[in-house]
């Protein structure tokens, strides 16, 4: 494939990625997820020892595009995340910001890690990653080695880490291969011992059960708000369970 037409292609597959996805007709709440796809045996020990001490659990969301809705960012799911853990822990103080990395594979996210990170302080870290480097066929050793180097540069930063996956759409499947990337971010994830949100996986479940029209051509502003909304609440579902925090016994300290 001749260089030019390759980048048409990669810009293809990000518009489709980051455009937003379309549910079916269902109503709200029909987005479940199975349990054995947020349960971790890694656990997130900073975020536990934030919320016992009752001091703020800073999140920061180290994602691409489709970390936002546009014109719609207080829809994104890392503000969905926000409210969502913020129900579920009402005693706990939550703040969530993002650091979006928009059109950088993970070698180059990398490289501003470490300044991110000393402005930051994070007690958490989101870092959605491998769409990019997918679409332009970075090499898969290469792209393990960098997420491997920002996990890295997390922990010794003093945070814990959330590994999140590419997102799964029907229509790029037979465009892009995922394989390789999901597999190298959950070996990373379990050599880190470090939760790994499956995007990829949740959001196929959701799509092969009909309650997302990942097929449709034209996916609306409202559809792609009620999308992230899913994904927010099932990080702070998975955020809740690795840390080991039972909110009604955290009320009950406060």
């Amino acid at each position: 494939m001749k260089a030019t037409s390759a980048a048409r292609l990669g810009l293809m597959l990000l518009a489709v990625l980051a455009s937003g996805l379309a549910f079916a007709e269902d109503q709200p709440g029909n987005c479940n997820v199975p349990a054995y796809l947020l349960a971790s045996d890694s656990t997130l020990p900073k975020v536990a020892e934030a919320l016992k001490a009752g001091r703020p659990l800073d999140i920061l969301v180290v994602g691409s595009r489709s970390s936002t809705i546009m014109t719609a960012d207080a829809t994104a799911y890392p503000w969905r995340l926000q409210s969502a853990l913020q129900e579920k822990l009402p005693a706990a103080t939550i703040h969530v910001s993002v650091e979006l990395k928009v059109k950088k594979t993970a070698e180059e996210a990398v490289a501003g890690f470490a300044k991110m990170l000393e402005e930051r302080k994070p007690v958490l870290v989101i870092w959605q990653t491998g769409t990019f480097d997918a679409t332009r066929s970075v090499d898969p050793e290469e792209f393990r080695e960098a997420v491997d180097e920002g996990v890295e540069a997390m922990q010794k930063a003093g945070a814990d880490v959330i590994l999140m996956n590419l997102q799964y759409s029907p229509r790029t499947e037979t465009m892009i291969s995922s394989a390789p990337y999901l597999d190298n971010m959950r070996v990373v994830a379990q050599k880190h011992e470090i939760p790994l949100f499956d995007r990829f996986a949740i959001m196929r479940e959701w799509s092969e059960k009909g309650e997302f029209d990942l097929f449709s051509p034209s996916p609306g502003i409202d559809l792609a708000k009620r999308v992230h909304d899913c994904v927010g609440r099932a990080l702070a579902d998975l955020v809740i369970d690795a840390a080991r925090i039972n909110p009604v016994e955290l009320r009950i300290q406060r």
